[in-house]
């Protein structure tokens, strides 16, 4: 995970051909606002600590989207799918071929240990896979690093156990296998519904009174429907108090129950990450911890570093996507040329 911390202006001679602009995270959004700042004008690298897109690489496997194609689209660069909602290889692919059409400068594998500099100087020291140290020189930076690192957990007694898992991949390998999915959302009843088809005997356990409303409109009747017909068990209401290699203890209105279990997925969500962000010196507003930013500009309280995609969001990780936060890169370019360009009249 990123480790940064803010730390007093290098001098300017330390710097070396700096960049006019850095990227933290090559996800869609964090590629929108490389090109969209290459476009306008400025040096621009972007540098993630896995690979391309390293949150949708770890998708399930055989996930479509909830979107069409065009609602994908980044650096107007058209995504052609023969389906009507496009897979997670197809989106990969699409990454992939717009970072090369733009000749984006993408660091990849290189883990941003921590910032030093301020504004118009700022120093990024980055470690790669094997240990080694290197430093980029950047005027500006955009942070863009999403949230899927960092999963919700619960904190009950057995959740480090090897058989817990926060992501949810493939069904093969729980073919005959009692399996629970906790959650009540998308994700859940994904996950729920692959396992069930693929073999796996499968309880659905959310601390809510049903599947939420919000799921998709074409998943919700579908795991609704598998458990009304007890293809799929399920508790409502319930919480998981314990986890034993064996069994699940749940906590359920009508009181403790044992059931046994082989394997679990806490689809329990995911967060943005905030250390990250707080070392660098950003400010948070309210409950859900909103990062302090200008709406217009997307650069936060401190000066010279922008937000863009899901952090924009703090907690409220639903609130922003790919489909929304691709646009980002155009509010931050727009600002770019304002604050760089004048900066050089000067």
């Amino acid at each position: 995970m990123n480790d940064a911390t803010a730390q007093p202006s290098e001098p300017q001679s330390a710097l070396h051909t700096p960049f006019d602009l850095l990227v933290v995270g090559a996800g869609p959004t964090g590629l929108a606002c490389a090109i969209e700042a290459q476009k306008a004008g400025f040096r621009t690298v972007v540098v993630d600590k896995g690979c391309l897109c390293n949150s949708l690489f770890h998708y399930p496997a055989h996930m479509t989207f909830f979107t069409t194609s065009e609602r994908l689209e980044i650096g107007g660069i058209p995504f052609p799918s023969p389906n009507a909602k496009p897979s997670r290889d197809e989106a990969l692919q699409y990454y992939r071929l717009v970072a090369a059409y733009y000749k984006l400068d993408v660091r990849l594998y290189q883990c941003v240990k921590r910032v030093t500099g301020a504004d118009g100087a700022f120093a990024v020291h980055i470690e790669d896979r094997f240990g080694r140290a290197g430093v980029l020189h950047a005027r500006k930076l955009v942070v863009s690093s999403g949230y899927y690192d960092l999963p919700n957990f619960m904190n009950i007694p057995g959740e480090n156990l090897s058989k817990v898992h926060h992501y949810y991949v493939d069904p093969h390998p729980y073919f005959e296998m009692d399996v629970a999915v906790i959650g009540g959302k998308n994700s859940a009843a994904i996950a729920a519904l692959e396992l069930w088809r693929n073999g796996a005997r499968v309880t659905l356990i959310y601390r809510g009174p049903g599947i939420t409303p919000n799921v998709k409109y074409w998943i919700k009747p579908d795991i609704e429907n598998r458990i009304k017909d007890g293809e799929v068990k399920a508790f409502f209401d319930t919480n998981v108090a314990e986890i034993t290699p064996d069994a699940l203890i749940l906590e359920t209105p009508e009181g403790r129950k044992t059931i046994p279990n082989d394997f679990v997925f806490a689809m329990t969500g995911y967060h943005p990450d905030f250390s990250f962000l707080e070392r660098l010196g950003i400010q948070f507003d309210g409950p859900d911890k909103l990062p302090v930013c200008n709406p217009e500009t997307l650069e936060s309280n401190v000066p010279g570093i922008y937000l863009a995609g899901v952090v924009v969001a703090g907690s409220r990780t639903s609130e922003i996507f790919i489909e929304n936060g691709r646009f980002h890169g155009r509010q931050i370019a727009a600002a770019l040329e304002s604050n760089l360009k004048a900066r050089a009249e000067i």
